[in-house]
């Protein structure tokens, strides 16, 4: 036989009296044959047979809650075994009986069954014919399916189970779950009553109600169609239990329902009121109860609507009590169902003696006159004050008015209390006053100028000053500053002018003293302004300023590189002279007067002209053209030189000491000046002495050749009359000749031929020196 290995066969369901097996599928087999073999009892075993496309089958007619081996063999068409699988199965328990069914709650039914053998656990089934399913698993029997609707017909039925598997189900039996228990509500209207609803039941036609005292024996029962009923002649402040049933048209009873209610306590009896004489209580009314029943708090009113509660204790006290006021007071129990009746009203009137004064307030009318005034009080013969100081002082004030004067220093603290008094004694005693009068006027004021327009006040400290205002007053400004120290800095003032400073100590409680005196402190100078600065001359100057004072004396100032100069006036300007050549200064002004000096006014620059050189030298360089130096300058940065004569002007502008000038006449008188001119265009003229140009050279220079190897030279001479030299210089001698003065010519002789001569013809200064820069000539 050959085997397939891949065969296999497993159980697929199984009951109490069958086995249904599942096997994979074999193409070669043309039937399958199942076999069950019981392996304790000694029985045949059974066996079922099925076609080759079957992979699913069952062997019935088996003996519940017995292990069987179960074969599935794969078979050809001449019966061969192919392949086979064995698996082990243990029915299904018996089928167990129900034998009884009801319902005492709303929600559940209890199934009472026969237990078969093997079964461990059983399982309930309910249903019915709105598609409702449920399954129950419990242990033994009697069972309760839970969760159930109230009032609805269910269809049970019970299966047995083991390790195997489950039973068939049993015969279904019917049942009913019974109606619900009515939701009572109660409540205690009355310490004696208990009234109870509810709302009507689907499906109940009947209700009973048992009510009994909880800690009692006596059971009352009442039956009742309607939904609400009252108990009467109840005990006040006692606990009862309260169960109610619904019943339905066949009589079966619902789900019980109880609950506790408790009735309102009795009223109090025994109440007493009571005021302290001596106010141990803190000005109360005592309210004193005796105990009752079923009590959890305790309340007592008064018809001033005031109250007072307690839980254990029985007294409670109705404070604050109003003085010479009736209060009516009655007191009620209370517990979680509601109050008690209150009590009878006890009468009384709490007390006759005055209340004690109000609106007590102290006025200071001025310094060191007080007095203490408050409002009229019933039933008050005469009032006392008394009045503390803070340095132990007293003072005792007894009055039939409603003012009490007396004297109070500055700077004190008072404690101020009124009674009201009359035969039955004093008034309680009211809020005590505390009153603080002003800070004294403080002493040893000091005002000084620490700038020009900054006062520096000092003071000794005063007692009880929490804050110093200090005001300084003109008649068009006013400066003021808080400060808690005994010193205030007051910045820009006005110069100039005379302030009334006065210093206010205040504290928060009694504000600030207005009656201390004024000082007053005059300001400083205001600062001028330069209005302008005139040149006088060369070295001084003309300063004007405008200045709003009305008594100072001024200084203008010129601080510079070359020291510093001033001139001082009463009135608006002032010359400063001896100003150097070449210097730069600022120039300011201020005032002064007995309070101080200025600030100094904004500073003006000033410029001297620079200094004119100290020599100047004019040098002929050509016939035309000349050299003029000169030694430095202080403050110049560049110059301007001149010659100037009838007959023209010769100009140079310069940065250096020296310069050239052109266009020169010969034999001509010249003037010479010189113009300094510094960096910011200042100018200075110098003026020098005079410069006469050198006479002119001759023009037209002739040489004539005479007799005897003589040479005439003759040339035309300028305007003037001049005496001339006529030069001849060759390479072997030089000659000279000198003509008689207005003669244009003169004669050499003994000239050699042959040579090469350079002859020059120029005038003769009175100082016997020739004119260096005439023209020369060549001759052969």
């Amino acid at each position: 036989m050959f085997v397939y290995c891949s065969f296999t066969a497993s159980v697929f369901t199984l009951t109490s009296k069958s086995v249904t097996m599942r096997w994979s599928r074999l193409t070669v087999a043309s039937s399958f044959k199942i076999t069950a073999t019981p392996k304790n009892l000694h029985t045949q075993p059974v066996f079922a047979q099925f076609s080759g496309n079957t992979v699913i089958g069952s062997v019935s007619s088996l003996s519940p809650n017995t292990w069987y081996t179960m074969r599935v063999e794969a078979m050809d068409n001449t019966g061969n075994v192919l392949s086979s699988a064995e698996k082990d199965a243990l029915t299904a328990p018996d089928i167990p009986d129900i034998t009884q069914t009801y319902s005492k709650r709303s929600d559940s039914i209890t199934v009472e069954f026969r237990n078969v053998s093997g079964a461990t656990s059983y399982i309930l089934r309910a249903e019915n014919d709105a598609g409702f399913f449920s399954e129950t698993v419990v242990q033994n029997s009697p069972g309760t399916v839970q969760n159930l609707s109230s009032y609805t017909d269910y269809k049970l039925s019970v299966m047995s189970v083991n390790s195997g598997g489950r039973s068939q189900p049993s015969y279904l039996v019917s049942a009913k779950t019974v109606v619900l228990g009515p939701e009572l509500h109660s409540v205690s209207p009355s310490n004696d009553t208990i009234e109870v609803s509810w709302v009507p039941v689907d499906h109940a036609v009947l209700y009973t109600l048992c009510i009994i005292m909880v800690g009692s024996n006596d059971v009352l029962k009442f039956n009742t169609s309607q939904t609400n009923m009252t108990f009467n002649n109840l005990q006040s402040g006692a606990t009862y239990s309260i169960k109610a049933t619904a019943w339905d048209a066949s009589g079966i009873p619902g789900d019980d329902v109880t609950i506790y209610q408790i009735t309102r306590p009795p009223t109090p009896v025994g109440v007493q009121v009571f005021l302290d004489p001596m106010r141990l209580m803190g000005n109360g009314l005592a309210v004193t109860w005796q105990l009752v029943k079923g009590a959890d708090l305790y309340y007592a009113w008064s018809s001033t609507g005031q109250n007072c509660s307690a839980a254990t204790e029985l007294m409670c006290i109705i404070s604050p009590v109003i003085c010479s006021q009736k209060h009516l007071v009655n007191v009620t129990a209370e517990n979680k169902a509601g109050p008690s009746n209150p009590s009878d009203s006890q009468a009384l009137v709490t007390c006759t003696y005055p209340c004690s004064p109000e609106s007590v307030n102290m006025t200071e009318h001025a310094v060191e006159n007080c007095s203490v005034t408050w409002t009229p009080v019933a039933w008050a013969d005469y009032y006392l004050t008394y009045i503390k100081r803070d340095d132990g002082a007293e003072i005792l004030c007894n009055t039939t008015s409603t003012t009490c004067y007396f004297s109070c220093p500055c700077s004190s603290n008072f404690l101020i209390s009124v009674f009201a008094n009359n035969q039955n004694g004093p008034s309680p005693p009211g809020l005590t006053l505390n009153y603080t009068t002003v800070p004294c006027c403080p002493e040893s004021v000091s005002l000084a100028l620490i700038s020009v327009d900054t006062l520096e006040i000092t003071w000794s400290a005063v007692k009880g000053a929490e804050l110093y205002e200090t005001r300084a007053e003109t008649g068009t400004s006013t400066v003021h500053c808080s400060d808690t120290m005994p010193l205030c800095v007051l910045s820009d003032l006005t110069c100039n002018s005379l302030y009334s400073v006065v210093i206010r100590p205040c504290s928060e409680i009694s504000g600030c003293n207005y009656s201390c005196s004024a000082h007053t402190q005059e300001t400083a100078p205001c600062m001028p302004e330069v209005l302008s600065l005139t040149q006088v001359n060369s070295s001084s100057i003309h300063v004007l300023w405008s200045a709003a004072n009305r008594y100072a004396n001024y200084t203008a100032v010129a601080t510079g590189n070359a020291g510093t100069l001033s001139c001082r006036s009463s009135n608006t300007s002032c010359d400063i002279t001896s100003l150097p050549c070449g210097a730069t200064y600022q120039v300011s002004v201020y005032a002064t007067n007995a309070m101080g000096r200025s600030l100094p006014s904004y500073s003006v620059a000033l410029e001297t002209g620079p200094c004119c050189p100290a020599s100047l030298n004019v040098e002929q360089v050509t016939q035309a053209m000349s050299r003029v130096t000169w030694s430095s300058s202080v403050g110049a940065q560049s110059f301007i030189a001149s010659l100037t004569s009838s007959r023209g002007q010769a100009r140079c502008h310069t940065m250096d000491m020296h310069c050239l000038m052109g266009c020169i006449t010969c034999g001509t008188n010249y003037s010479v000046s010189l113009e300094a001119i510094s960096s910011t265009g200042h100018k200075s003229e110098c003026s020098y002495y005079g410069f006469s140009s050198s006479a002119c050279c001759p023009a037209n220079v002739r040489l004539y050749r005479t007799v005897n190897s003589t040479l005439r030279i003759y040339w035309r001479a300028s305007g003037h009359h001049y005496n001339y030299s006529a030069d001849i210089y060759g390479s072997r001698n030089n000659y000279t000749c000198s003509p008689a003065l207005g003669c244009n010519f003169c004669n050499i002789s003994d000239i050699q031929c042959g040579d090469l001569y350079t002859v020059v013809v120029a005038p003769v200064t009175s100082s016997g020196s020739k004119v260096a820069f005439c023209p020369k000539r060549l001759y052969s």
